[in-house]
């Protein structure tokens, strides 16, 4: 059988096409969701993801390297003085 692993926000579109999905293709249905600082909202996914038809759902903890990656280079981009010192 095969697997999608599908981009899940727990909102109306997300949680539809989990069963679409699975009666057009015959697949099994992987949600992942992205922990950006969330905190307990979603938690409450786990169930509503699992209850849509989904076969598993993970919740990756990205925090770390969404700020490393992203939050940091965007504030030093506008916020530096001769390229090093933080303003």
């Amino acid at each position: 059988m095969d697997t999608i692993v599908l981009a899940y926000s727990g909102g109306l579109d997300t949680s539809i096409i989990i069963p679409w999905l699975k009666e057009n293709y015959g697949c099994e249905v992987v949600a992942v969701c992205v922990d950006l600082g969330q905190g307990e909202e979603l938690e409450p996914l786990r169930e509503k993801a699992i209850n849509s038809g989904a076969a598993k759902i993970y919740i990756e903890n990205v925090k770390e390297e969404f700020v490393t990656d992203f939050i940091w280079p965007v504030l030093k981009s506008g916020a530096l003085y001769e390229g090093k010192y933080l303003l």
